[in-house]
């Protein structure tokens, strides 16, 4: 079982790219993390190349279709979705209706150094993917106040945020397995 797992930061030091790297150490046995490195270089949608992409989406999109199942995380940037990220789910979205996130396993977690823990950019994410057409796991997992709420590896500190972690990605996994089987 493969999960691509996607950091919505571009920053150095990002908290949700270290939850994101740290989530592997909590994933069910037999299941591998890849995490995408290019989020930076895929270039402004352009509805007059979509059909012609940049090789950076032709290789996000052949990353996404290869995984079992997606892993976002996101920070919150003005109440939402970071731009990069949301540029990206752009280009994943098309060709609409057969795209890379169709029926694609996808859940989306995030953290913010704010109170709230990203819960809004977490929102407008998953109404995007599944508007996309890809199969969401619901369940969400603010992480607020980063900066404190985190360990040293990137983990929850509260053993509740770290169990609901743990869920999450359990069912990621059943969701892929479904998709597999099905």
């Amino acid at each position: 079982m493969k999960i691509l797992g996607i950091s919505g930061s571009l920053r150095r030091d990002s908290h949700n790219t270290r939850l994101l790297r740290a989530a592997a150490e909590l994933l069910p046995s037999g299941t591998e993390l890849a995490v995408w490195e290019g989020l930076r270089e895929i270039p402004p949608f352009d509805e007059d190349h979509e059909s012609d992409p940049a090789q950076e989406v032709i290789l996000f999109r052949e990353a996404v279709e290869e995984a079992d199942a997606v892993l976002f995380v996101t920070p919150e940037y003005n109440a939402g979705i970071p731009g990069q990220l949301k540029n990206a789910v752009d280009w994943l979205s098309r060709p609409y209706p057969d795209n890379a996130l169709k029926g694609k396993p996808v859940a989306v977690i995030g953290t913010s150094t704010g109170l709230f823990g990203a819960i809004w950019a977490q929102d407008q994410l998953r109404k995007a993917v599944q508007f996309a057409g890809a199969t969401v796991h619901d369940e969400e997992l603010p992480i607020g106040q980063a900066h404190e709420a985190l360990d040293a590896s990137g983990l929850p500190i509260d053993p509740d945020q770290r169990a609901t972690l743990e869920g999450i990605l359990a069912a990621l996994v059943a969701l892929a397995e479904d998709v597999k089987v099905g």
